[in-house]
């Protein structure tokens, strides 16, 4: 998809977002907020062990149009169940009353309560172009949309950098998933042309250039079409593995393990599974840290080492890739990426390659070729460009 293409399916999404809320409620929208969906970079699973991460928004973006009620009450209407939910006050008292899909969206409603705001009740309709199930973070996009609508139409006084912990205190406590706070800042803080190097400990970040253009390279994202499941016990038994080998070193994040003491470390780690896991997170941090370097410098397409060094490691360490996004790395490394991996959370996904903007075509080619010689339903691929966070529509 290239960037005009791109710009045409913002602006169809926002468009669906406004028919559907004059459709569903008869009168057009006070406004229209959008939040994207992210790639990163680099820096895979450290988030929650208060570790570095380099994530960037996509054009992708999930859009609310809403209006303020002046009562109590939400209702939610979304384009891509074709459901119309309602809840009141008494939904968002305590965790979990509102399940599936809406959960975001209560979740967010009572994040925001429960932090002291005067929520102002609301009718929303949402659309989003942002994949489902690809590690791309719809589900910060949803939050964050939200999240921006309701903090414009009641006017509340919340500075942005506090707003991605709410969005994330939503998925974490109300909907329940134990995910890390790097998708809510990425969709939230991102800016266009810049990678986001985020401090998951003290929430410090820095907007890292990341121009692809002037070094004649694009980012080739390709859908394995092997949907994730962060919900899964996959992703909570990798979380209680990092906390289990924190704890039997004596520190209160993996973060706090430096590379020069990673082997005495790991030395001290009876379980060979839990000594995996610490090492793909310690090596992932630094991993981190080495690319923004690289990308301070302006040498872009020398990170790609690092990316492929990151999937091996999430391969052979984390154990959270499938043959799948494997097979997509590989082939794209040998149709001449300078570096490939998967992103997100694991279990399927997304895999990210650097290349050389004129080969993006040939690589996403050998990809869905390598995919038809072993059976596998063919991939989806397009080019990412870094693009903004949260913001309301004109």
């Amino acid at each position: 998809m290239s960037g005009e293409d791109q710009h045409r399916a913002a602006a169809d999404v926002a468009a669906r977002a406004t028919d559907g809320f004059t459709s569903q409620y008869g009168d057009p929208p006070a406004g229209r907020w959008a939040a994207p969906g992210r790639v990163n970079l680099i820096g895979e699973h450290t988030d929650y062990n208060d570790g570095y991460v380099l994530p960037f928004a996509l054009p992708q973006q999930t859009v609310v149009a809403a209006t303020a009620t002046g009562g109590p009450g939400w209702t939610v209407w979304s384009e891509q169940s074709g459901e119309r939910i309602e809840f009141g006050p008494d939904d968002v008292t305590e965790p979990g009353t509102v399940k599936g899909w809406g959960a975001y969206v209560a979740g967010t409603v009572w994040a925001l309560r429960d932090a002291g705001f005067d929520v102002p009740g609301a009718r929303l309709a949402i659309a989003s172009e942002v994949p489902l199930g690809a590690g791309l973070s719809s589900s910060a996009a949803l939050e964050s949309a939200v999240l921006t609508a309701l903090a414009d139409l009641g006017g509340l006084d919340l500075p942005v950098d506090d707003r991605p912990g709410l969005a994330q205190r939503a998925e974490n406590a109300y909907v329940g998933i134990p995910s890390g706070i790097m998708d809510q800042s990425a969709s939230i803080r991102c800016r266009a042309g810049h990678a986001l190097f985020l401090d998951c400990r003290s929430l410090a970040v820095e907007q890292i250039p990341f121009d692809l253009d002037s070094a004649g390279l694009a980012v080739l994202v390709v859908d394995s079409q092997a949907p994730h499941q962060h919900v899964s016990g996959e992703y909570r038994a990798r979380r209680a593995a990092c906390e289990a080998g924190a704890r039997a070193l004596g520190v209160p994040a993996l973060r706090d393990v430096a590379g020069d003491e990673l082997d005495a470390a790991l030395a001290r780690l009876d379980d060979p599974m839990i000594r995996r896991r610490v090492r793909h997170v310690v090596t992932e941090d630094q991993r981190v840290l080495d690319t923004v370097d690289l990308l301070r410098a302006g040498r872009v397409r020398e990170i790609g080492p690092l990316l492929t060094a990151s999937h091996v490691s999430m391969r052979d360490d984390f154990e959270i890739t499938v043959p799948e996004v494997d097979v997509a790395v590989e082939a794209a490394l040998s149709a001449g990426a300078y570096g490939a991996r998967m992103t997100g959370g694991g279990f399927g996904g997304c895999v990210l390659a650097l290349v050389d903007a004129d080969q993006a075509d040939n690589v996403a080619t050998e990809v869905t070729r390598a995919y038809a010689e072993r059976g596998f339903t063919a991939p989806r691929s397009w080019l990412a460009l870094p693009a903004s966070g949260a913001h309301r529509l004109p």
